[in-house]
């Protein structure tokens, strides 16, 4: 009777016992389970494929607003996080920047057109990425190497303007003209003419007819397919079916590329050779002769394939982007003439009338400057920048985020976030005048290792041809309604109604320009 007496007894206190025993267990491993991102509900198979909509910049925007700056997605059998603030974007490319320091890995693109992952924007962080990072700074992109073809940049800025004039009546009448294939054309010729020696764009191209026409629609054709979704690259289970003939049409456009880049190198290996026989010293080396030299003492490492995907980045990040932007510059100005005025009267007084704007002036142009800030805020030509992978398991804003996972930099929201920019949607540049704050706030070529080589080009080239677009003519819109200013899809985030303006050339710089055609 005593035993059944104390039994409940008993089982009250066993049963106290276990439950305090699972709640330590339940804790110990809460601590070691780790902090899991938020994230939208998903799919099976899929994830969350079906919540993408284009513009995916502003989709991810959207989700944000809903889930924090920074959110996971399961795009098929990819991880993705997705960061939409300063600090967080501060932590991924500075503190983690060597985590993050990888490309993703198994994208048809990436493998086609980047030779197999070597060039410098799809090569995996390691040695062979360095050596390509040192060769566009120290051999290809210094202020040294900017400055030797400062005569292209130049000529390729006159060359626009001329086609300008020629195209728009004198006088006091404005004429219409198209923008967007001479801003193409202008950043086309001045990276070709750095790479190869060559334009390709407008006239003058010395009876290479055929040949531009070629690279023309050769190029076309690579930009359109490089901005293809290929659902291969988060579904690999379909990699057995093409079922759009994506990856047939992509290996047709590289073989097509890699021929057409293969004679331009030998075209070049020719030419050395002959002047290395004649004992001539050529002061004046396309960017192809500097890695030809290279190839001479380091065969390996500057294969013909190394170099031809060398070009093909340089295509690729030096030439839709500087002409989307000058784009969406001269949208904005027209879109607001106030500001166009003020810029057009601080040229007047640094560089006067006499002459036109030079890359040296630039640095006495503030405003300018500011109009430049403000335009890659609003529009960021990258505005996911080139997607980065963790190469091991990490901690981004107190979560977890595991090994091979893709990160998007969402720029465009950053840039226009209304608790980092006031006002952020308003075109406002005089907000660059004062000091900058975080610089990770405006984030339009990135930042860390990977961010992009080309800054420097880039900025010269849009300041020279914006600044004198700006002082040459006298611009307003070809309607009296406000210019669309929707995006477009493509991998430059291009305008989605090419610009058509109405322009003039400015009273006081007819014998400026007259005698710029006469030096033709």
């Amino acid at each position: 009777m005593a035993a059944l007496y104390f039994l409940p007894t008993s089982i009250a206190g066993a049963t106290l016992i276990i439950s305090i025993l699972f709640l330590l267990i339940c804790r110990q491993s809460k601590r070691r389970r780790p902090n899991r991102l938020p994230s939208p509900p998903s799919l099976p198979f899929i994830g969350h494929l079906h919540l993408l909509k284009l513009p995916l910049h502003r989709t991810l925007q959207t989700l944000s607003t809903n889930h924090g700056p920074i959110f996971s997605l399961a795009l098929g059998a990819r991880n993705v996080v997705v960061v939409s603030s300063p600090s967080l974007a501060e932590e991924c490319l500075q503190q983690n920047d060597v985590v993050f320091a990888n490309r993703p890995h198994s994208f048809l693109g990436f493998k086609i057109f980047a030779y197999n992952y070597t060039s410098i924007g799809a090569a995996p962080y390691g040695p062979h990425w360095r050596n390509l990072r040192r060769l566009s700074a120290v051999e290809l992109l210094s202020a040294a190497r900017l400055n030797s073809f400062l005569h292209v940049r130049t000529d390729e800025v006159t060359r626009l303007v001329n086609g300008l004039v020629a195209d728009v009546s004198a006088g006091s009448v404005f004429g219409k003209v198209e923008m967007k294939l001479r801003l193409v054309g202008l950043s086309m010729n001045m990276v070709m003419r750095m790479v190869a020696g060559k334009r390709y764009f407008g006239g003058a191209t010395e009876g290479r007819g055929e040949e531009g026409e070629e690279f023309k629609e050769l190029m076309r054709e690579v930009f359109e397919l490089s901005a293809t979704s290929n659902p291969v690259d988060f579904l690999p289970v379909l990699k057995w079916v093409d079922f759009s003939g994506l990856e047939k049409r992509m290996w047709r456009a590289h073989r097509r590329m890699d021929g057409f880049f293969q004679g331009l190198i030998d075209e070049h290996r020719s030419k050395m050779q002959r002047e290395e026989e004649d004992g001539v010293d050529s002061s004046r080396k396309t960017m192809i002769d500097t890695m030809l030299t290279l190839q001479g003492s380091e065969p390996n490492t500057y294969s013909d394939d190394i170099i031809k995907g060398h070009v093909m980045s340089l295509i690729l990040a030096g030439t839709d982007t500087t002409a989307a932007t000058i784009e969406w510059g001269m949208s904005l100005l027209l879109n607001h003439p106030e500001i166009l005025d003020k810029a057009r009267a601080e040229i007047d007084n640094a560089v006067g009338n006499s002459r036109l704007v030079q890359e040296s002036d630039c640095i006495d142009l503030p405003y300018l400057q500011c109009i430049i800030k403000e335009t890659f805020r609003l529009y960021p030509v990258a505005p996911l920048l080139i997607p980065h992978q963790s190469s091991e398991d990490c901690t981004v804003g107190g979560y977890f985020v595991s090994k091979e996972t893709m990160l998007f930099v969402n720029t465009w929201a950053i840039h226009r976030d209304p608790t980092v920019w006031e006002d952020p949607t308003r075109f406002w540049p005089e907000r660059h005048s004062e000091a900058e704050g975080n610089p990770y706030r405006l984030l339009p070529f990135g930042a860390g290792r990977r961010s992009c080589p080309g800054i420097a080009l880039a900025n010269r080239a849009v300041s020279v041809a914006l600044g004198t677009l700006i002082q040459c003519f006298e611009w307003k819109r070809a309607g009296e309604e406000i210019l669309d200013m929707t995006e477009g899809p493509g991998l430059s985030m291009p305008k989605l109604v090419p610009l058509e303006a109405l322009c003039k050339p400015r009273k006081f710089m007819e014998d400026v320009l007259i005698n710029m055609q006469g030096d033709k």
